[in-house]
Order: C-alpha cells, then sequence, then structure tokens
C-alpha cells in the first residue's frame, strides 16, 4: 500500500480535476484556513444555461475520515468532497462550506449520507437556512477511485435545511424529510424557497 502521505498532493489535484471534469471550468475559488486543520479550498462552478452555481470543497478528502472514538486513523477510510447547488449562486457560503469540510477532522465526525450538519448561523448571508442534509453520492459528481487500496473519494451533495426543518429531521429522520420535500415539489436548489410544512 502506498505511504499516505506520498498520496496526498496527488489526490487534491485530481480531485479538482474530476470536479472540472464534471462541471466544466471553475468560475472563481476561495482558500480558508483553520487553526489545527489544513486549508480548505471552496471552487465555483457557473452559473450554467439555468442560473445553477455549483460550490465544491477540495481538501476535505486530504484525509480519510474517522471517528473520533478511533485509536487510529484507518488509512482506507472514507473520503469526501461537498458539494452545493444553488440558482443564481451566493457566494458567501464560501467560508460556511469551508467549515463543514473542516469538521470531519476538527471535530472528528464521519460524514455520510443521510447526515445532519448544523452551521448554527446562516448557510449564505441573509438566508433562512442553517443546516444541511447530506444527500446520496454518486449523481451529479461520480465517485472518484484513487486506488492503492483506499477509498474512493465522493461527492456527497449538500440540502439546505431551515431550522425547523433540521429539528423534524433529527426526530423523524432523513428520509421521511426527503418525502415531505418531495411530496410538496420542494426545489431544494431555490435560495429563497418557502420550509416544507411540517405539520
Amino acid at each position: 500500500m502506498a505511504d499516505p502521505d506520498s498520496l496526498l498532493g496527488e489526490v487534491l489535484f485530481r480531485v479538482e480535476a474530476h470536479l472540472v471534469g464534471a462541471l466544466g471550468p471553475d468560475t472563481g475559488r476561495a482558500g480558508v484556513s483553520f487553526v489545527g486543520a489544513d486549508p480548505i479550498d471552496v471552487l465555483r462552478f457557473g452559473p450554467d444555461a439555468t442560473g445553477l452555481v455549483r460550490y465544491a470543497t477540495v481538501g476535505m478528502s486530504r484525509t480519510p475520515m474517522t471517528d473520533s472514538a478511533a485509536d487510529v486513523v484507518a488509512v482506507d477510510g472514507p473520503r469526501a468532497e461537498l458539494v452545493l447547488s444553488v440558482r443564481g449562486g451566493r457566494d458567501t457560503a464560501l467560508r460556511r462550506l469551508a467549515v463543514l469540510a473542516a469538521a470531519p477532522v476538527v471535530e472528528g465526525i464521519v460524514v455520510t449520507s443521510g447526515a445532519g450538519l448544523d452551521l448554527g448561523e446562516p448557510l449564505w448571508d441573509g438566508g433562512r437556512f442553517t443546516a444541511v442534509l447530506v444527500g446520496a453520492p454518486g449523481g451529479l459528481v461520480p465517485d472518484l477511485p484513487i486506488g492503492n487500496g483506499f477509498a474512493p473519494v465522493q461527492f456527497l451533495p449538500l440540502l439546505p435545511m431551515t431550522r425547523n426543518e433540521a429539528a423534524w429531521k433529527r426526530v423523524h429522520g432523513a428520509q421521511a424529510l426527503e418525502e415531505r420535500w418531495l411530496a410538496a415539489g420542494t426545489d431544494l436548489r431555490d435560495p429563497d424557497r418557502p420550509e416544507v410544512d411540517l405539520s
């Protein structure tokens, strides 16, 4: 098995190239640094012909995610990056996305499909969404195999949630919330969408 440190730069280079291949050339980027963690870049793609802007992290996959209760970091553990799609774009989400991408290292959590991540502040300036539901990988951006016995990099879509939606999801589960959204015809990429009926 290859030395994880020697693979580090190659993984991030391939992640960025993979994103460009799936989403087209980036139209902007921001780098965010945190105390005790490596920097996270957030790339912007678009707007496309329909006005959608995609934001994707590069750096979360630098190391495999490991639960804080684990004794050692599993070199073949899961790796992921985050992708947010917003109609019209909201560039003030860049730093908040970097905060979420740094959570596995800073907080020792493993981010997986169905998880809820709470920011405690709006996802972008002036927004009503303070949390995100992590969607299933493999849709917009396919997994990126990196070989050498390492887990592929998954690209996890983020679905913005209001504070009430996040609280409801914690009680009833991710699938139940997604069913509410689907039944209501909710456009999760609309930055101004109303909160779904939770009654």
